[in-house]
């Protein structure tokens, strides 16, 4: 088995360490993350400039790019074969509800599944490393069960993983959930720069909304291992019948344009 890892902190942050000493007697892994922090980075590739690879001491390879970056040129053509599974992480931080949408976790592990590999993304809930050794435990244990169930022969399917800083004896048992929501960001920072211009830091994220029965943010509450299934098409199949009706008014009043 060929596992390649990536992560949105960086390749020196203890998260993605202890993520590979977790996996590397089960798999052969690789390691491709980017130089530096790169959080609430998304889906973002890099086409405006040049990209570079390095290698650091430990093994590890480094790009100064996004961690969809560090995925993309793994597997078009950094790496000679295709992994079996690409596994993003341990973050840094939870990855739940709303901010799925801005991780570079889920990002990293997304660009994998994007490429048709089945992909992992793994999170502490908390920002503090706190019982990463646990986190990684978890991690092993559910890469090694999904080995066991030959999934890793299957379709592609992208799991978003979060899970409590807590030790291993009290974390409880994985739940299957849906993504909560969060209220809006709280408000912009604003400060004068040297030059009396001013500058402006993005707020901090907003109170959750929806933690109800069922969501990553009540299980993780609860001291359980989150598990989520994601999907990459944003399209609102809920709601194509009234924009069909919506699309066919627009069409005729434009003469067909």
């Amino acid at each position: 088995m060929r596992i390649l890892i990536s992560n949105d902190d960086g390749f020196q942050a203890p998260g993605v360490v202890a993520l590979y000493e977790a996996l590397k007697d089960i798999a052969e892994v690789e390691v491709v993350a980017p130089e530096h922090n790169n959080s609430a980075k998304s889906n973002a590739l890099t086409l405006n400039s040049p990209l570079y690879v390095h290698r650091a001491v430990n093994g590890f390879r480094y790009v100064n790019g996004t961690p969809a970056d560090c995925v993309h040129i793994a597997l078009t053509g950094l790496l000679d074969y295709r992994p079996d599974l690409v596994v993003s992480g341990i973050n840094n931080g939870a990855n739940m509800g709303d901010d799925t949408i801005y991780s570079g976790t889920v990002g990293a592990a997304m660009e994998g599944f994007l490429f048709g590999i089945p992909s992992i993304a793994f999170s502490q809930v908390q920002r503090d490393w706190l019982h990463l050794d646990s986190a990684a435990r978890a991690a092993r244990a559910l890469v090694l069960q999904m080995v066991e169930q030959n999934l890793l022969g299957s379709s592609a399917w992208l799991l978003n993983v979060n899970i409590p800083n807590l030790p291993t004896e009290e974390l409880g048992r994985v739940k299957l959930c849906r993504l909560g929501r969060r209220h809006s960001a709280e408000p912009v920072i604003t400060q004068q720069s040297p030059r009396n211009e001013t500058m402006y830091w993005i707020g901090a994220a907003g109170a959750v909304k929806d933690d109800a029965e069922g969501t990553d943010f009540q299980a993780t509450a609860q001291g359980h291992i989150a598990i989520t299934p994601l999907k990459v098409d944003l399209t609102d199949h809920d709601n194509l019948g009234y924009w069909a009706q919506t699309a066919a008014l627009l069409s005729s009043g434009m003469g067909g344009v």
